[in-house]
């Protein structure tokens, strides 16, 4: 200020006026200062704003990979498992090669995916739930540099996993029948428990087989949807409920009628059941002119019979389950099963069928009730196994033709014969049928060709026919008709 009032006067300015002069200048010098103080104040915000600025954009760079990753290895993980899932339908349980085609999809489908770090990837498969499902499991990692960098180098930070660790969004792939599937399941399970079945573990091998089968198809939850198994155990014959026994052939059980009397020997009342006359195959409601043969025979040694009837070629444990969802009951009946008689595999069809038959449905119990064909999400399926060739009929008195003077078959034709028919019409209703020869290498060369044409051609189609010759061959073959049957799903 004292220096420019000077220089006013020096020049010749008045006092007050230079005065005045000095006091702008000083002014102007002091905004000067304040204007400079000012720039080195706005590159420092406008600094500190481009870098959060960046920051904002790099974290939304790092959470847009991150999201795109994740829902690419979703959609792979999702497809990996139900192609795995279909696989053990197709390949007979085959669990390590269903695995393979899991991660073949699941390779294939990340392909062009975000890449993650090396080595993060540990994503694999696996099979669970007794051989019904396919899950993920493992996990992969996607880098996030500057997620890292705004939380101060953390090293949790430095990537993300593209999958929750608690597994709630793992993809699990499920073969579900009855209730789980969406669909109501109607199955009919018959079991050849003749005397061959006794030789070596044959007989348990069929119980393991039939018991894995059961739990499998039938599901916990029956509250919408159902599914239900029967079991038919055959062998000289079929051994109904009391019920069924009255309906089928309008006589009671345990009633006593004389015995018969055919050249020179007597044949009694049992409280089983041979094959319907008049070449009747179909599954027509029991009555007049088409009630079912009561069988009669001899008074063996085994005393399994009600009063006053003969024993039946069957074991007393051999009565049938009609339809039912309780796995105790099932299970109970299949391991109880003896083993004893011939092979009347054409009765044992039958009652398969019959047992799936809306025209029988008056004769059971409510629970067990065949609904009528053609229902909407509704699956009929007759499986009949047997150990080889089919070798009892019946003459029109109700006994075995191969007993002393009982004559010819009722119908005029074998056991096989009558069991194709009875095959023909099941199918005719909209029946699915699979079929499972059991070690029929063990019958004669022709006993066994017999067999083969039996089974063969009472199943839907070749994909429906099995001939397992041990004993993990039949445990396969039922596990894959379990399978086949099931409806595939994601379960999460």
């Amino acid at each position: 200020m004292m220096l420019a009032s000077v220089l006013c006067r020096v020049l010749g300015g008045r006092w007050g006026t230079c005065r005045g002069l000095a006091e702008k200048v000083q002014q102007r010098a002091r905004l000067n200062v304040f204007l400079a103080e000012s720039r080195g104040s706005v590159a420092i915000i406008f600094g500190l704003t481009m870098f959060v600025l960046f920051l904002m954009i790099g974290l939304a760079v790092d959470y847009a990979r991150f999201v795109n990753a994740r829902s690419q290895t979703i959609e792979a993980t999702d497809a990996a498992v139900l192609a795995g899932a279909r696989a053990l339908q197709t390949n007979g349980g085959d669990q390590s090669a269903a695995v393979k085609v899991a991660e073949t999809y699941y390779q294939q489908a990340t392909k062009n995916r975000i890449p993650v770090l090396d080595q993060s990837d540990s994503i694999d498969f696996v099979v669970t739930d007794n051989g019904t499902a396919m899950e993920t499991t493992g996990n992969a990692r996607v880098a996030t540099p500057f997620m890292h960098l705004a939380f101060l180098g953390s090293d949790h930070m430095q990537s993300l996993p593209l999958l929750h660790s608690d597994g709630t969004d793992y993809s699990k792939a499920v073969l579900a029948v009855g209730g789980n599937g969406q669909t109501n399941l109607e199955v009919s399970l018959m079991l050849d428990i003749s005397g061959s079945m006794g030789q070596g573990t044959k007989l348990q091998d069929m119980k393991d087989a039939a018991n894995d089968l059961v739990d499998i198809v039938v599901w916990q939850d029956q509250s919408e949807y159902t599914s239900r198994i029967a079991v038919v155990p055959f062998s000289a014959d079929v051994y109904p409920t009391s019920d069924l026994f009255k309906a089928a052939t309008g006589q009671d059980q345990t009633s006593k009628p004389s015995y018969i009397k055919l050249s020179g020997t007597k044949y009694y009342p049992t409280p089983c059941v041979a094959e319907r006359p008049n070449k009747n195959y179909t599954d027509d409601a029991p009555g007049k002119n088409k009630y079912v043969l009561r069988e009669f025979d001899t008074r063996p040694s085994r005393t399994n019979a009600p009063s006053g009837t003969a024993p039946c070629g069957i074991d007393t444990s051999g009565m049938i389950v009609p339809m039912t969802s309780d796995k105790s009951t099932l299970h109970d009946k299949i391991n109880s099963l003896v083993d004893g008689g011939n092979t009347a595999g054409h009765v044992g069809t039958a009652w398969a069928y019959y047992l799936l038959s809306p025209n029988w449905a008056p004769y059971l119990p409510s629970a067990s009730k065949p609904v009528a064909y053609g229902t909407a999400k509704t699956k009929k399926i007759a499986v009949l196994m047997t150990d080889g060739a089919y070798n009892q009929e019946h003459d029109s008195n109700g006994v075995s033709t191969g007993d002393s003077g009982a004559g010819s078959s009722v119908n005029g034709t074998d056991s096989a014969s009558q069991a194709k028919s009875v095959c023909t019409d099941m199918k005719k209703n909209g029946v699915e049928v699979y079929t499972v020869g059991f070690d029929l290498a063990g019958n004669s060369k022709q006993d066994q060709k017999t067999a083969l044409d039996t089974l063969s051609n009472c199943a839907t189609d070749t994909d429906h026919f099995y001939n397992s010759s041990t004993g993990d061959a039949l445990k396969a073959a039922f596990r894959d008709i379990a399978l086949k049957i099931s409806s595939l799903y994601l379960s999460q």
